[in-house]
């Protein structure tokens, strides 16, 4: 039942992260940066303190408590999933919702499993095992998903005329959301890198009295901050170049509605991670696959928004054809991916060997 619940509550997380983008659309007369700002405010500063207010006991002596190269490790992972964060709202911005998702987060869930081996050595140990195998086979899957989402945004560019591809998204440009999309899909992965930096502050935090379910919200206060770090540098830049630090104060548009937005869509995404982190602490033994498992929600959500906002209006049934059947393979190759950790777990060894003594 323990892991059921931790598939639900990463479905949670899913539905949060591919959700998370909706409200920005709403808002009216401001430029992306200043949005952008705005909610990331309350998704990396706000609501990581509240929420790890609530939820840790004595957070701030946890955090006292901890060595400071884990700190400084799990802000230095945060300040680079940060430029993920960063162009990964670009990504949506230029691609759309089922797209920008199917790319980014497929290539997230690649450079999330194949960095910490091969950043150990441990890629040729990797290859020379069943369960490395599939998970190759897993990654081979993703990218062959990915190249066939990337061949319906071209049917997609290619049938349908500037006009209509602006109708659903605004700023649909396909090359440079491919470019931003890869770019946030490998440095995304480093949030996965930051939380597993952090967990002696996690072991703190437990040893501190804090609901075993909660205890990586204390590590998510360090990895955001180092996320609103990068981000709030780049918008603050923008804001400065682009002279449109005037959008908070502008009396032409409603500065209050859109305030609300950017605040509903921070604190969407804020979630995705809250959900994600009592997740995989429901795991168990099963908790390898988390990862994947939050990225195939999150492709599978965000795919529904795609298909409810009418991001592919007007597309013939080949480009439809082809962008559905790109989404399943990402999935699919989260589930091969999943498989292929669960082959390598110490769980699965016990269990195979305990089934060849009794067939003995």
């Amino acid at each position: 039942m323990a892991v059921i619940w931790g598939v639900i509550l990463h479905a949670l997380g899913g539905f949060a992260s591919g959700s998370f983008y909706l409200p920005y659309k709403k808002i009216n007369g401001w430029a992306w940066e200043s949005y952008w700002l705005v909610g990331g405010i309350v998704s990396w500063l706000l609501a990581p303190w509240i929420l790890g207010y609530l939820t840790v006991p004595h957070l701030f002596e946890v955090l006292h408590q901890a060595d400071n190269s884990t700190i400084a490790w799990a802000y230095f992972w945060g300040i680079l999933w940060g430029t993920g964060g960063l162009t990964f709202g670009l990504a949506m911005r230029y691609l759309g919702l089922s797209l920008g998702m199917a790319v980014t987060l497929g290539l997230c869930a690649v450079f999330g499993t194949l960095v910490p081996p091969i950043y150990e050595g441990k890629m040729g140990a990797l290859l020379a095992t069943p369960s490395g195998r599939y998970i190759i086979l897993g990654l081979g899957v993703c990218v062959l998903g990915i190249l066939i989402c990337g061949r319906a945004g071209l049917l997609k560019e290619k049938t349908l005329t500037t006009e209509q591809k602006q109708e659903s998204i605004a700023e649909f440009d396909l090359k440079k959301g491919l470019l931003v999309a890869v770019f946030s899909g490998i440095m995304s992965a480093c949030f996965s890198f930051g939380l597993t930096a952090g967990q002696p502050i996690a072991k703190l935090a437990e040893a501190n009295g804090t609901n075993p379910l909660f205890v990586n919200n204390a590590i998510l206060v360090i990895i955001l901050a180092g996320g609103l770090t990068t981000n709030a540098i780049w918008c603050l830049y923008l804001n400065l170049k682009n002279k449109t630090y005037t959008d908070y104060l502008n009396p032409s548009y409603p500065a209050l509605r859109n305030i609300l937005f950017c605040a509903l869509a921070g604190t969407t995404w804020y979630f995705q991670f809250f959900f994600y982190g009592m997740g995989d602490s429901q795991m168990g033994a099963y908790r390898f696959s988390g990862w994947t498992l939050h990225m195939a929600f999150i492709i599978a959500f965000s795919s529904m928004w795609g298909l409810v906002l009418h991001e592919w209006r007007g597309a013939n049934r080949t480009t439809m054809r082809t962008v559905t059947l790109g989404i399943i393979a990402v999935v699919l190759s989260t589930v091969v991916v999943g498989y292929g950790n669960y082959l390598g777990s110490p769980e699965h060894s016990q269990a195979a060997q305990e089934t060849a003594v009794v067939n003995e």
